[in-house]
């Protein structure tokens, strides 16, 4: 399953941009914060193990 953004905590502060090994997850500047593209993310948890507030999960 492809990682899950909790909006309502997520910061946008874009660590899991950064950690991201294939670019699928971009910060929505309007909404202030990440959105993962499902169709590229390949489940290997990076961004959830790099969020400072826990608002990632890879199910």
């Amino acid at each position: 399953m492809p990682a899950k953004v909790n909006k309502e905590e997520c910061t946008g502060c874009g660590t899991c941009v950064d950690e991201c090994p294939v670019e699928a997850i971009i910060i929505d500047e309007e909404a202030g914060c990440a959105v993962v593209d499902e169709d590229e993310c390949v489940d290997c948890g990076a961004c959830e193990e790099a969020c400072p507030v826990g608002a990632i999960k890879v199910e």
